[in-house]
């Protein structure tokens, strides 16, 4: 690993999704470490009351990940107001849920153009002034990037394409002082998992679970985890902790024996997912609230 101080105090980190959950987190872990977040959303409102709880001095900028000119333009920003960027944090991330069948394939689509598309865009525009810093990148990856969950294919495939692009990018980065992490966290008590539990399709395939699969970290938990990595540049990071000894099991979690609940809950939660389909339509099925809302505000712009 590269040189790096291990107070993050004065530095500046730009994280994605910030408006709420695991980002809004880390933004105020990050405050108290005395570092210099920088926080970026889509979501103006969100956002600005992250912002306002940070303190009345931070810089927040709303830019869509998918965008790669918007997020050259984040950093063009942040470059001005701070002159340096010394950890990029890409967190920003949404979920599809659905049977392959009936699941709305923008819907689909869509979890991969922020997840997969978004990080690359976020570590392209950051990595000159990341290469200047000799810094550190973090990417969102969680623990559906090796547990691969029925009816979350696009969740699960878009966070096994960004653990990858982490380890490829871990080798290029080093020879230039960037050393580069994956953040593997189980369910953090964010408004995504919040808002699955309203589809009773998602809350179907939890009870399939056993207890320590199923419990939540509670986000603050989950950000002094996330800075404690960043301080140690670390190349895994795990949330909880136990998540480690998971990860080192990955080639059993698909065998027969493995997936022999899941098999099982899967025709239920197919049945559930059709009751909700006729009732809310396809979108409304395969996203949650605030999802299905951005997706209908991108329809309605020409």
């Amino acid at each position: 690993m590269a040189h790096f101080p291990s107070s993050l105090a004065g530095r500046v980190v730009l994280i994605t999704g910030a408006a709420s959950g695991i980002g809004a987190a880390t933004a105020m872990e990050l405050r108290d470490q005395g570092a210099i977040p920088v926080l970026v959303d889509c979501d103006a409102g969100p956002l600005a009351a992250t912002a306002a709880q940070c303190g009345p001095d931070f810089m927040y900028l709303v830019a869509d990940v998918t965008r790669l000119a918007d997020m050259e333009g984040v950093v063009a920003a942040t470059l001005e107001r701070h002159g340096r960027i010394d950890v990029v944090f890409a967190n920003a991330g949404v979920a599809a849920f659905g049977p392959l069948a009936y699941i709305e394939p923008t819907a689909w689509k869509r979890c991969f153009e922020v997840n997969v598309f978004g990080v690359f865009h976020t570590v392209r525009a950051a990595l000159p002034a990341i290469v200047h810093a000799r810094g550190y990148v973090l990417i969102n990856a969680s623990v559906s990037s090796f547990a691969h969950p029925p009816v979350m294919s696009a969740y699960a495939a878009s966070k096994s394409a960004v653990e990858a692009m982490a380890d490829s990018w871990r080798i290029e980065l080093a020879s230039h002082g960037v050393d580069v992490g994956v953040m593997h966290a189980g369910w953090v008590r964010t408004p995504l998992v919040t808002e699955g539990s309203l589809h009773p399709g998602f809350v179907r395939l939890r009870a399939t679970m056993p207890g320590p699969l199923n419990s939540e970290t509670m986000p603050g938990d989950a950000a002094r985890a996330i800075v404690r990595g960043m301080q140690q540049r670390k190349s895994r990071i795990w949330i909880p902790g136990w998540m480690r000894l998971l990860f080192a099991l990955r080639a059993l979690l698909h065998l027969p024996f493995a997936e022999r609940e899941l098999r099982r809950a899967a025709p239920d939660i197919e049945a559930v997912y059709l009751e909700v389909l006729q009732t809310e339509g396809a979108l409304a099925s395969s996203f949650g609230p605030r999802e299905h809302d951005r997706a209908l505000a991108r329809a309605r712009i020409p």
